[in-house]
């Protein structure tokens, strides 16, 4: 099997013939250690944590950097003057403050995204290929104009469909163009799969979030091939793990990120064991977050990848605790083909169902009455034309 793509980037990115897992330790701790000492020149937000340490290990004792923290002490987790700042991402939290995460970016990080995202991505897309981009393009170095870039770069076409098109849009796009490859989340893809079923789309990487074991089964099974996961955030550089040709988890950007697995109260877990995902950024210019906890529950497998690279990959990535689980209910309903998309409201503990089928006489069988112990009611309509996905973002339970 042909080892991961990820891993000979690593290897062009830091000047090495071979990689094995003490490189990768040894290149973490001598970045991390170069991270630690502009902080402390620099005495602003991390300014009290050591200069140096003598091994990874000695990470763990360092304190956790929250969202918290992100929303209200950003501006001073900043390593680089303003003139040297060439992206700022602004994310409304959903807590009761009404402020906003504000990550930001310097040209150097902006373009390893590229290179990174362009490691992943050729590991699916090939020169002359066509590449559908269902992500959100806002401007000069953007993500949806990031995907582009990288695409690009691998001698292959961009069709930059972006969100909020409607599907009689994107299914124009589709016959016009003819991509062989999609790029986006993942049930608006089952969503245009079911509306366009001998579509020209073969291979596709999904990413933003989470992809349930239904949606993943239905879009193979349309595709005819397997489906390329990728995890990233806006606090790690848009980038963080793809998956490789084995299709067993996601290889982890390794040379740039250091990543922890932690329980409840913060205590580190061996690799195997499920909780939160921590993360430093080791090679981030602009802003790097040191012991960042993400929210997100994965685990990092133990076993060596059947690629043969010795980078560590990530299991499949959730939101901790968040109430109502979408994913669940998304792994329940899409099973039925009729489903095209819906959306969930919950009120006085009833969930209401609403969205799109492709049969309408079909649209009252099979669904069950109640989901995740809440009683739920359901109003379907046949999908036309006009009509828009349901959620331009995550997909997530709404309160009314």
């Amino acid at each position: 099997m042909k080892i991961s793509n990820l891993d000979r980037w690593i290897r062009e990115q830091e000047g090495l013939q071979s990689l094995n897992r003490e490189d990768i330790e040894q290149i973490q701790l001598r970045k991390l250690n170069i991270l630690l000492k502009r902080e402390k020149e620099r005495g602003g937000f991390y300014k009290d944590l050591p200069e140096h340490l003598d091994a990874l290990e000695e990470l763990h004792r360092l304190p956790f950097t929250t969202e918290e923290d992100l929303i209200r002490d950003g501006h001073r987790m900043v390593l680089v003057g303003q003139g040297e700042i060439e992206r700022v991402r602004t994310q409304e939290t959903s807590g009761t403050t009404g402020k906003a995460k504000r990550v930001y970016y310097s040209a150097g990080d902006n373009e390893r995204t590229v290179s990174f995202f362009a490691a992943g991505l050729s590991e699916l897309v090939n020169p002359g290929d066509r590449v559908m981009i269902c992500m959100p393009f806002s401007g000069s170095r953007g993500l949806g104009e990031l995907i582009q870039e990288a695409i690009e770069r691998l001698g292959a076409s961009a069709v930059p469909a972006g969100i909020g098109k409607s599907y009689r849009e994107l299914a124009g796009l589709l016959e016009k163009e003819r991509p062989q490859v999609f790029v986006g989340m993942p049930v608006p893809l089952l969503s245009l799969l079911r509306l366009c079923p001998g579509s020209s789309l073969r291979r596709a990487l999904v990413s933003a979030d989470a992809c349930p074991n239904a949606v993943t089964e239905a879009i193979e099974a349309h595709l005819g091939t397997k489906l390329y996961p990728h995890y990233g955030s806006r606090e790690i550089g848009l980038g963080g793990a793809v998956t490789c040709p084995a299709f067993e988890g996601m290889h982890l950007r390794e040379n740039d990120l250091i990543v922890e697995i932690v329980d409840e109260e913060g205590r580190v877990l061996p690799a195997g064991a499920l909780g939160e995902l921590v993360v430093t950024c080791i090679e981030a210019e602009a802003m790097p977050l040191i012991r960042y906890r993400t929210g997100d529950m994965t685990r990092i497998l133990p076993e060596p990848c059947p690629c043969g690279s010795p980078v560590i990959r990530l299991d499949r990535i959730r939101r901790r605790g968040q109430g109502l689980s979408m994913e669940r209910l998304d792994d329940r309903l899409f099973r039925c083909e009729n489903v095209v998309d819906y959306q969930v409201s919950q009120k006085d503990g009833v969930l209401y169902v609403e969205g799109y089928v492709k049969d309408a006489e079909e649209a009252g069988k099979g669904f069950p009455e109640e989901l995740e112990g809440h009683e739920v009611r359901y109003r379907w309509k046949p999908v036309a034309g006009e009509d828009f996905p349901c959620y331009a973002g995550k997909r997530k339970v709404l309160d009314i």
